[in-house]
């Protein structure tokens, strides 16, 4: 378990391994400059660049893995993986074996050192496990009160004893699939520094659903509610990372469906259940919050339309437009096999334009820079307005669809949710 908790972004492991890949590049590059070398190392150098294209093509444009473009960083870091490996298999041809076999090690260094690079330029995996989708968070302990608090302005009658912790804390609990059926992997949990006295107050739920693929990975709301909550008195939502997508290779789309499963009904009735049962919130929807980043963004708002009894609190970070939107015609046919209206029936606008919603408050944010997602982010805002939600639209400056996406939109939504969920006063 503690080499799955190796930070891969930060000091030292990732420096460590850029290092010694690059000393070892130099090293596989000091030949003598004859003419057949130089000539060996520009093929390899053009052999690198073709894979790296071709690779680029299948997985961001063809197969549409990641349902956006990672970005020119992610691409220079293949390319530069792919010339590497490739100058490592030019030191395979007419030389000593002491070199054949650092050359064959030379190729398993640049994959590791390559895939780590790649995933810091998003930041998202910040562990060993997850970057592979293995959950690292230890089971927390939870509070034993079970939550049937009654909402009201928190900020206005609550005062932090003085053994309050200055941060909350984040653990994992697995949640029962008791009505759904739904393979999940354990929820990421985050309790305020408020829920963690002897008498703590009913607080407000937030359910987060993260991207795909991705994690259950409370650390990133951990961060922006540990910031708000030093400001508020200790205050902040508990929060339940909930796995919308079973296997983070697939996308189960947020729907019920006989491919993929209940995953509509593991987040709208199992999550639900198993908070009210277990977590002290306030057992109230006007203080419960749905929010999603990329694909969870997109579930966040489709939840919100049909079940509007649940969440009073929409939070759509970076959202795709609508249900396998980056491979609508596989959608289609595999999940709705070609039944068209069955498909725009639960497409959120479609979802939004069939009713009113005078009692949601609902936050839409995106990278400025995000050109695939701002459209339809924009589409979203105006039809959620046109619905009766009180809405804000927001863009992170330079935010991508990566990792500042992300946390600038989680500050900037609870920005506007604090004063709504009973937390700080009325803005203004």
């Amino acid at each position: 378990m503690a080499v799955l908790r190796i930070d891969i972004v930060n000091a030292p492991l990732l420096y460590i391994v850029l290092g010694l890949a690059t000393i070892d590049l130099g090293y596989l590059l000091s030949r003598p400059p004859t003419k057949r070398w130089i000539v060996t190392v520009l093929i390899a150098v053009v052999a690198g660049l073709g894979v790296a294209a071709a690779a680029w093509f299948v997985v961001v444009t063809a197969v549409d893995l990641f349902g956006m473009s990672p970005g020119l960083v992610s691409f220079l870091w293949l390319v530069a993986t792919c010339v590497a490996i490739a100058v490592a298999i030019a030191n395979l041809l007419r030389s000593r074996v002491r070199r054949k076999i650092a050359a064959s090690a030379s190729v398993v260094l640049f994959l590791v050192a390559g895939t780590l690079a790649i995933n810091a330029s998003f930041g998202l995996n910040h562990t060993v496990g997850s970057l592979f989708g293995v959950t690292t968070e230890s089971a927390i302990a939870l509070p034993s009160a079970a939550g049937s608090g009654a909402g009201g302005a928190l900020y206005r009658s609550w005062v932090a004893p003085a053994d309050q912790p200055a941060k909350g804390t984040t653990g994992s609990q697995i949640i029962p699939n008791t009505v759904s059926g739904f393979t999940s992997r354990p929820a990421g949990i985050y309790l305020p520094p408020a829920a963690l006295v002897a008498k703590p107050p009913a607080l407000p739920l937030v359910i987060l659903l993260m991207g795909q693929p991705g994690n259950p990975d409370p650390s990133f709301i951990a961060a922006t509610l540990d910031r708000d909550a030093a400001a508020h008195a200790g205050l902040a939502p508990i929060v339940i990372v909930a796995d919308q997508l079973g296997d983070p290779s697939g996308d189960p789309l947020c729907l019920d469906t006989p491919n993929y499963g209940n995953a509509e009904t593991f987040i709208t009735t199992d999550v639900v259940n198993w908070a009210r049962a277990n977590l002290n919130i306030i057992n109230d929807p006007r203080y419960w919050t749905i929010a999603g980043y990329s694909n969870g963004g997109q579930c966040a708002i489709s939840l919100a339309a049909k079940h509007p009894d649940l969440f009073s609190n929409v939070v759509d970070i970076s959202g795709e437009e609508f249900a396998g939107s980056e491979i609508q015609a596989a959608t289609l046919a595999d999940v709705f096999h070609g039944d068209q209206a069955a498909y725009d029936a639960v497409k959120p606008i479609n979802l939004l334009a069939a009713k009113r919603f005078p009692n949601t408050v609902a936050v839409f944010t995106v990278g400025s820079d995000d050109v695939g997602f701002i459209p339809g982010q924009k589409r979203m805002a105006d039809a959620a307005a046109a619905a009766g939600m009180t809405v804000t639209y927001w863009e992170s400056p330079n935010g991508g669809h990566v990792l500042p996406a992300l946390t600038d939109g989680l500050d900037e939504a609870f920005v506007i949710m604090y004063p709504r969920l009973g937390l700080a006063p009325p803005a203004g």
